[in-house]
């Protein structure tokens, strides 16, 4: 019998990783002024708004390039990065290949339990369409839950970064009018395969749902 877990020995969640978050959510939220595309971080600023010394706040920095979140420049510093129209569409085309894999999957391996969590995600989508904050939260939680259940680690890991990099573009394709309306039945379709077993179809309906997100995002 293994012993009780002694949890003064485990490790505390290092600084720079809580000011990375700090900073990650605050560019996702960002007003203009701020931390929006194309801005670059005061470090100086932020440090003393934080009450941190510079090393945290440049570790955090690092974290957040490599998600693709900030550019950093030699000797000038960090900004947030801009997404351009291109970079849209590397992202949504590694998504499309990356999810619809996982979709099929999905539609082969899923225990009778695992499609059921799927599925009342997707009702708590059909429930959730008048709030778009909610619906957005609940969407990627869909998603990220059908790579949890693809098992692929590795593929999940990507899509999470590049839906970091998609919320830079603040013209989030679920604002646009009637996005929300045509996403929620782009999975009702998945689910429908999913639902079957049919893995092709599956892989086909999750393509033509993040072909979609690019259009409206666009």
């Amino acid at each position: 019998m293994n012993a009780p877990l002694d949890h003064s020995r485990l490790k505390p969640r290092p600084l720079y990783e809580e000011v990375a978050e700090l900073l990650r959510q605050r560019i996702f939220a960002s007003k203009s002024g701020d931390l929006e595309p194309g801005a670059w971080i005061d470090e100086l600023k932020i440090a003393e708004e934080y009450g941190i010394s510079r090393t945290p706040l440049r570790e955090a920095i690092k974290v957040l390039a490599a998600e693709g979140l900030v550019t950093m420049k030699m000797r000038r510093g960090a900004y947030v990065t801009e997404v351009n129209a291109k970079d849209l569409s590397d992202v949504f085309h590694l998504m499309a290949v990356l999810e619809s894999d996982a979709a099929a999957t999905v539609a082969k391996n899923a225990t009778t339990d695992q499609l059921k969590e799927l599925e009342t995600l997707h009702q708590q989508l059909e429930k959730s369409t008048k709030d778009r904050v909610k619906f957005f939260s609940i969407n990627e939680a869909f998603h990220l839950k059908l790579f949890e259940i693809a098992n692929n680690r590795w593929a999940g890991q990507i899509v999470a970064d590049l839906r970091k990099v998609m919320k830079l573009n603040r013209a989030q394709s679920l604002l646009k009018t009637g996005r929300i309306e045509e996403s929620l039945s782009e999975h009702a379709s998945i689910m429908v395969a999913l639902r079957k077993r049919d893995a092709q179809a599956a892989q086909a309906a999750m393509r033509v749902h993040i072909s979609s997100g690019l259009e409206a995002a666009a």
